[in-house]
Parts: C-alpha cells; structure tokens; sequence
C-alpha cells in the first residue's frame, strides 16, 4: 500500500470512529476501505486490522461518555467480559461458517429496526416512566453482551447499534445513555476478538496503530457530539446509519 492508501484507510477510521460513538456501525466504513485499497488482504486479517483501531476508538468513547452519563459498572463490566468470551468465539467460527448467509439476515432486522424507530418517535428520546428492575437490567444487558458479542466476532456490522435499539426498547433507556451502555459491551466484545486475531496472527499492526490514533479522534469528536446534542440528534443518525448499513450490506450481497 502506498501513501494515498495510507490516508484514505486513516481518513476511514477517523469517520468511523465518529459513526460509531454515536449509533455504531462504524466497521461498515473501514472494512470495505481495507478491502478496497487492498483487495489481496484476507476477511480475517482486514477484521483483525479493523478490531486493533475499534477497540481504541471505543474505548475512547466509553471514557468520554463515563464522564458525563451515569454507568451501572456493576452490571456493564461482566457483561462486557461476556461479550469478550462470546465474541472470541465468534471470531474463531468465522471461517466455519458461509457469512453470506447472515447479510440478508441482518438486512431484514435493519430495516425492522429503521422502521420500528421511525413508528415510535419516543423510543430513546425519553426515559420510561417505570425504570426497569435491577433484574431486569441485568438480564437484558447480559444477554444482549452474549448474543451481541457472538454477533460482533461473526459478522460485526451494526453491533452498537443493535446494543442501543435493545438497550432503547427494552429498558426505556434514552439514546445517549444507551449508547454510553452499548459502548462498554462493544470495547468487550471488540477485545475478545482482538485477542483472538492477535493470536493467530492476523493483525497488520503498524497500519491497525494509525488507524486506532485515527479512530480515537473520531469517537471522541462523536461521544462529545452526542452528549452535546441529545437524544434526538442521535435517532436521526441512528436512522440514517442504518439505512446506509441496509444499502451497503444489499450492494454487498446483490450488487
């Protein structure tokens, strides 16, 4: 790769980490740019490469949002570690199972999720009038980590967006705070599968470093962005991600 190359995939990470802070989805942007300025690369390495810039850049977010939203650390660090485990998993399974089958998948639940936040314009805009029960959240959060994460090593595209509609819908949790939520799951889910790639070697380290410095500015410039405008800045990119994630995925699968 040369030079221009270099600056397209930092120019990339950069977007990315920006889109993803606020609605996730920001894999949608690097992994077709990796493919594009290096179509020899291997699915494995571009994810493994795209993993090292995800995990700083959530982490990032997940330090500037802790900031100013308040964190239930008790029930998000486990869930966390869960979506490591279940993440790692996914990753290890990538190449045992045809992904070709899960884009249409993934397509139809986008365009549910498109049209269900459309239809309920107070869905993560305000905050349910009975908060949920510890237990509640608790077993929301942990099975939206196992399942998410799973999702998240397999395939990957949307799962921070998948993490704030459940997080939205089925704790009444507003947008912001469910993407502060959705942000910890992802920096676990994104390391289990980082460590995974790491392991058998399929990481590009010194191009997956620029990214991440890269990614890191974008989700920082997103999580500020986010908190600054509220809840309804972030359902209007929710819905606009999601729409350029069904796009990007059907070019994909039928283009």
């Amino acid at each position: 790769m040369d030079l221009a190359d270099w600056a397209a995939l930092v120019a990339a990470a950069t977007a990315a980490g920006w889109v993803d802070a606020v609605v996730g989805g920001g894999g949608l942007i690097i992994l077709p740019t990796l493919f594009l300025v290096a179509p020899g690369i291997a699915p494995q390495t571009a994810l493994g490469t795209n993993k090292l810039a995800a995990v700083a850049g959530t982490t990032a977010s997940v330090v500037t949002f802790a900031k100013k939203v308040p964190m239930q650390w008790r029930v998000l660090l486990p869930a966390a570690c869960l979506a490591a485990v279940t993440a790692a998993v996914g990753a290890a399974a990538v190449s045992l199972i045809d992904r070709d089958l899960f884009i249409p998948i993934v397509m139809v639940v986008l365009v549910a999720v498109a049209i269900f936040v459309t239809l309920r314009p107070s869905i993560g805009v305000t905050l349910a009038t009975h908060p949920p029960s510890r237990r509640k959240v608790v077993l929301v959060v942990a099975l939206a980590a196992g399942l998410i994460g799973l999702y998240d090593g397999l395939l990957g595209p949307g799962t921070g967006t998948f993490l704030i509609i459940t997080f939205a819908t089925l704790l009444g949790t507003e947008f912001v705070r469910a993407a502060a939520m959705a942000k910890v799951i992802n920096c676990g889910s994104n390391v289990g599968a980082l460590i995974f790639f790491g392991l058998t070697g399929h990481i590009l380290f010194a191009l997956g470093a620029a990214m991440a410095v890269a990614n890191v500015a974008g989700a920082i410039a997103g999580s500020r962005m986010a908190l600054s405008r509220g809840a309804e800045f972030v359902r209007i990119v929710l819905l606009v991600v999601v729409v350029a994630m069904v796009i990007r995925l059907g070019w994909q699968q039928f283009g």
